[in-house]
């Protein structure tokens, strides 16, 4: 074996990659830098996670202060300073009654942790028999084995599926080519499909179902927007059954929607949100669960000194996570970089619709800075189109993601109408050279 070769890639081909090798060894502002010197506009802003530009002076300086003044500190029955005013910023940003904070490392934690809240929440009550856990199609929930068991992309669950969670059912996907392709923003067509949760529910009956997770606005299965009035129809039903409504905001918190939280965008509040991404502004990895007093105070029960919820993390709470998190809260409120995103979406629709036409697209979907271009698949070869594109892409020093044959894109808050224009130009080009 070739020990350079010794990284097996997340989420990659790692076969071809390491045929011609793609490695980034630096990155300021908008651009990386390839190990071969290429300057590359990054149109992801990371993974969904650099929103405000790689390398912010503030959070770098933030981060390298805190490495030399409290490297770790244990976080069971111990905490750290910073933990305690991160989560108090997290708590003073999200929507009114999502007054506490639970850290983890990463959004698939994050998305297990919040449903270990869910199911003590109602055993706490003295519903201990809510155990049912409702997610939806083409969610995307994470890795790990509860939001994963939760999530509906096929080939997340595929090899796994025999040990999945019990007790779990799945509403359908908010998606139909027929109805809404090409939409701007919201489609109007579509809010009635909130009516399937009404389906499970008199399959199941409500007194035996926990919660039900959704993203607000779909990511890594392609940029599926929600039709308008579908979470504001969620969140009653929700209400009328005693179920817990569930957001999973890993991508879309902080900005990516051009609000805090697209539960503040959509006007809807749930009982949890849970983050990780943004939170730090991908600098250091952390997740966080935010969660109604009502919750929290449920589980406070027993004996002072009794452990209330037998859950965590070695790193939950990490100082140099949290301290990155500080800071990068500190720029988005010193930039206004909710604002400026916001004021961003309407030229970046444009410019992605602008494809409308081009060879091979079917559809285009976009809200806040997050946009989807769908592909024909090529005919005994899905994905391979939309792969091409991306490395064709990546060749013209633009870098931009393929989800199979969804071409996806996160632009950072404070882009500029040039770089927009650089990037869907550089895609138009790769869209009229693959076959």
């Amino acid at each position: 074996m070739n020990h350079d070769q010794a990284f097996w890639l997340p989420y990659t081909a790692n076969r071809a990659f390491w045929k011609s090798p793609r490695v980034i060894k630096a990155a300021r502002g908008h651009y990386y830098t390839a190990d071969d010197g290429q300057q590359l506009l990054d149109a992801f802003s990371g993974l969904w996670t650099s929103g405000l530009g790689h390398c912010h002076p503030a959070i770098v300086s933030a981060v390298q202060e805190q490495v030399a003044t409290l490297d770790y500190s244990m976080g069971f029955q111990v905490t750290n300073d910073r933990a305690i005013a991160l989560a108090r910023e997290v708590a003073d940003l999200a929507p009114a009654g999502l007054d506490r904070v639970f850290f983890t490392n990463s959004g698939s934690e994050s998305a297990d942790t919040a449903l270990k809240i869910a199911l003590a929440y109602h055993r706490a009550r003295g519903e201990g028999q809510r155990t049912r856990l409702i997610g939806r199609e083409r969610g995307y929930h994470g890795v790990n084995f509860g939001g994963m068991s939760v999530g509906g992309i096929p080939g997340n669950r595929k090899v796994f599926s025999a040990v999945m969670l019990p007790g779990v059912d799945h509403i359908r996907h908010t998606y139909s080519h027929a109805d809404m392709a090409f939409s701007r923003g919201q489609p109007t067509w579509g809010c009635d499909l909130a009516e399937d949760l009404e389906r499970v529910v008199a399959l199941h009956d409500a007194s035996n179902i926990a919660a039900l997770i959704v993203e607000p606005v779909s990511g890594s299965t392609g940029i599926l927007v929600p039709p308008i009035g579908y979470l504001q129809r969620l969140r009653e039903i929700c209400d009328k059954h005693g179920i817990l409504l569930i957001f999973d905001e890993v991508i879309t918190a902080f900005g990516r929607v051009g609000a805090p939280f697209a539960a503040a965008r959509f006007g809807v509040t749930p009982d949890i949100i849970t983050t990780a991404k943004g939170l730090t502004n991908g600098v250091v990895p952390m997740g966080a669960v935010i969660v109604r007093e009502e919750i929290y105070q449920a589980l406070m029960q027993g004996p002072d000194n009794a452990v209330e919820l037998f859950h965590g993390y070695t790193y939950s709470g990490h100082p140099l996570a949290a301290a990155a998190g500080l800071a990068a809260m500190k720029v988005y409120r010193e930039e206004d970089s909710f604002a400026r995103a916001l004021a961003l979406e309407p030229v970046f629709e444009e410019a992605i619709h602008a494809l409308k036409g081009e060879p091979h697209v079917i559809d285009i979907r976009n809200f806040g800075l997050m946009g989807g271009i769908e592909l024909a698949p090529r005919p005994g070869a899905p994905g391979a189109r939309g792969y091409e594109v991306f490395l064709k892409c990546f060749e013209a020093g633009v870098v931009i993601r393929n989800g199979g044959d969804i071409l996806q894109f996160s632009p950072f808050l404070d882009s500029t109408p040039d770089e927009l224009t650089r990037i869907f130009e550089t895609v138009r080009d790769a869209l009229r050279a693959v076959a």
